[in-house]
């Protein structure tokens, strides 16, 4: 199996240091580098081509909002993690419109960091659950009238599968829901993606839930 490679990006040296103390320890993941600030994240993402970024939002110079932007804009493949001290909604949700994958708070632990980089390498989304919370909240309070009617373009089935995209689910979950092969529910998220014009889970669930999807959950997949 190979080592998840990972770019943390923060300018808190003692804090980098930490990171990379706690993540060293663990078999499945090679730290592939450091960056202090937004512009040397974009260097060092294009350079090193990690697998997986752990970004703070505020940095000296390009923030991290920005930073992810451009990051995923020349390499969309690698996933940004959001690894940060600020809840705010306007932070969480430019993170993701920025295309990052998921949003933890500095707070959390090691497992749940070393989690959170495993399910943003398959190309899941996950958040702090406080942040799951209010991002639910944040969406119910914006459900448009017409909500039954977003996404037209799917068929029953593939919104049947973006409503529990949209819950949070894997795939694996998905398919055992539904009863169908996890390769049958795989091309269904691909014609999703396709068809919404997204990139990556995190995007179809914000967009879902801008719509009004999936807001009936509060958990994610574990």
């Amino acid at each position: 199996m190979e080592k998840i490679r990972v770019l943390i990006a923060d300018d808190h040296p003692f804090y980098r240091e930490g990171v990379r103390a706690m993540l060293s320890v663990i078999p499945e993941i090679e730290i592939a580098g450091e960056a202090e600030n937004g512009d040397e994240a974009i260097r060092q993402a294009a350079a090193l081509q990690p697998d997986v970024i752990l970004m703070d939002l505020k940095m000296p110079g390009i923030n991290g909002v920005k930073a992810t932007r451009q990051i995923l804009q020349a390499s969309p493949h690698i996933g940004v993690l959001i690894l940060t001290m600020f809840e705010a909604d306007e932070s969480v949700f430019a993170a993701m419109r920025a295309g990052a994958r998921g949003y933890l708070l500095k707070d959390v632990g090691q497992v749940d960091v070393v989690r959170a980089i495993i399910a943003v390498n398959r190309g899941e989304a996950i958040f702090s659950p406080a942040i799951a919370q209010r991002m639910i909240h944040y969406f119910a309070a914006l459900r448009p009238a017409g909500f039954d009617f977003a996404f037209p373009e799917l068929s029953e089935r593939e919104r049947e599968i973006l409503q529990l995209i949209a819950q949070g689910h894997n795939n694996t979950t998905i398919a055992d829901r539904l009863e169908l092969r996890t390769k049958t529910v795989q091309n269904h998220v691909s014609n999703i993606f396709s068809k919404m014009q997204v990139a990556d889970r995190a995007q179809a669930i914000v967009r879902a839930r801008e719509a009004g999807l999936g807001l009936d959950h509060n958990r994610e997949d574990q």
